[in-house]
C-alpha cells in the first residue's frame, strides 16, 4: 500500500482513538516530515485538520440522527468539553452542535468524506528524470499558505506577475512558485524569479536562497489546475516506486517559456528535493 493511502487508511480505522502525526507517519512508514509534505500537496488539507474535520463530520451525522446528549457525542470526537466542541463545530460549519440536531439532517453541512486515493493526472505521468540541483537565488513575492487553502496560491501569481521582467537584477526569463518552510500545516510560497546576488529590490519583496540538492524532476502536462493529481501520483505512487523520500529543502515549481499564465496550459516542472 502507498504512503498516502496508509496514512488515511491508518487514521480511518483510528478516529475513535487519540492520534498523532508521529502515529500515522510510522503506519505510513514515511517521516512526519514527509508525510505532512506529501499528505497535504496531495489531499488538500494538513493530516490533523483532516482528522479533525473526518470526526467533526462523524458527529455530525449522529447529532442529525437525534442523539440526546451533546456533551457525549463531544467526548466520543476527542473534545473534553462542551465548549471546546461548540467551538471546533462552528468553526467547521458555521452553525453550532445543536441547530445541526434540531434540523435532523446534514444536507446543509459540507462534511469531510473519506479522502479517495484514486485521483490520478488526466494524462500519464512520465518518470522523473534525477537532476543535481545549483545554487540558486529567488527573490519576488511571499505568503504563507496552509494547506487547506492551497486556492490562495494564484493570487500570490496575480500580485507578482507586473514584476516579471522588470524585478532588478532579474536572470532569464524562467519563473519559480518556492515552496519552504514547509511544517505540518502549511508552507511559506515565493512567486519569483531569479536575481543576481547584491540586486537591490523592492522592500515587500523575499530572497530565497536554493543551496545544490539531488532532485527528481516531474513535468506536468495538464491544465495547472490540475496539478494535485500530479502530486498524488508523485508521493504516492512514484517516489515509493523509486524508493525515494522527500528531503528537508525547499520543492519548486519552475516555469519556463512554454507556459501560458492566461491559459494556465502549456505545462511546467515539479523539482521535488529527495533522499533515499
Amino acid at each position: 500500500m502507498k504512503p498516502v493511502s496508509k496514512a488515511v487508511w491508518f487514521i480511518e480505522s483510528h478516529l475513535a482513538e487519540d492520534i498523532a502525526l508521529a502515529d500515522v507517519a510510522a503506519a505510513a512508514g514515511v517521516s512526519r516530515f514527509h508525510l505532512a509534505r506529501a499528505f497535504g500537496l496531495a489531499v488538500g488539507a494538513s493530516v490533523m485538520r483532516y482528522v479533525r474535520a473526518r470526526r467533526l463530520s462523524q458527529a455530525a451525522l449522529v447529532l442529525a440522527n437525534g442523539a440526546p446528549d451533546i456533551l457525549a457525542v463531544a467526548l466520543e470526537a476527542g473534545y473534553a468539553s462542551h465548549e471546546a466542541f461548540t467551538r471546533a463545530f462552528r468553526d467547521q460549519f458555521g452553525l453550532p452542535p445543536e441547530t445541526a440536531r434540531a434540523r435532523g439532517s446534514v444536507a446543509t453541512l459540507t462534511l469531510m468524506e473519506p479522502i479517495r486515493m484514486d485521483e490520478a493526472p488526466r494524462s500519464p505521468l512520465a518518470a522523473p528524470r534525477m537532476e543535481d540541483g545549483r545554487s540558486l537565488l529567488v527573490a519576488g513575492l511571499q505568503e504563507h499558505v496552509t494547506f487547506d487553502n492551497l486556492a490562495a496560491l494564484p493570487g500570490v501569481w496575480q500580485r507578482f506577475g507586473p514584476h516579471i521582467g522588470a524585478v532588478p537584477g532579474q536572470i532569464g526569463v524562467v519563473t519559480y512558485g518556492v515552496c519552504h518552510n514547509t511544517d505540518e500545516n502549511g508552507f511559506d510560497y515565493v512567486a519569483g524569479v531569479e536575481v543576481a546576488d547584491g540586486a537591490v529590490l523592492p522592500p515587500d519583496f523575499a530572497r530565497l536562497r536554493l543551496t545544490p540538492q539531488r532532485y527528481a524532476v516531474f513535468t506536468h502536462t495538464d491544465h495547472i489546475a490540475a496539478v494535485r493529481g500530479t502530486f498524488m501520483a508523485i508521493f504516492n505512487e512514484w517516489l515509493p516506486r523509486l524508493g525515494l523520500q522527500s528531503a528537508e529543502a525547499a520543492v519548486f515549481e519552475r516555469y519556463d517559456e512554454r507556459f501560458d499564465p492566461r491559459t494556465g496550459l502549456g505545462g511546467f516542472e515539479i523539482w521535488i528535493p529527495v533522499r533515499a
